[in-house]
């Protein structure tokens, strides 16, 4: 059974906290204080995840998963 996903649509921004290459996925850090999971399958086409250091400022939609919100549609700010 496939399970709904909410999503919003407002467009947050922020900054590549930590990258995690060999597992996929990183953190963004929002000015608020507030972090967000993504997946290398969340970054938009220009991206490359391979090139992510940290510090780099995004723009990205939050979308609520199973285990939390997590920002998809990442692309450079």
């Amino acid at each position: 059974m496939f399970e709904k996903r909410q999503r919003f649509t407002n467009v947050a921004t922020g900054t590549i906290k930590k990258v995690i290459s060999e597992r996929g996925f990183g953190f963004i850090s929002a000015p608020d204080g507030k972090e967000y999971f993504f997946h290398k399958d969340g970054l938009s086409s220009s991206m490359d995840f391979d090139r992510l250091t940290g510090g780099e400022s995004v723009s990205f939609d939050i979308e609520a998963g199973p285990k939390g919100d997590r920002a998809v549609r990442v692309q450079s700010a």
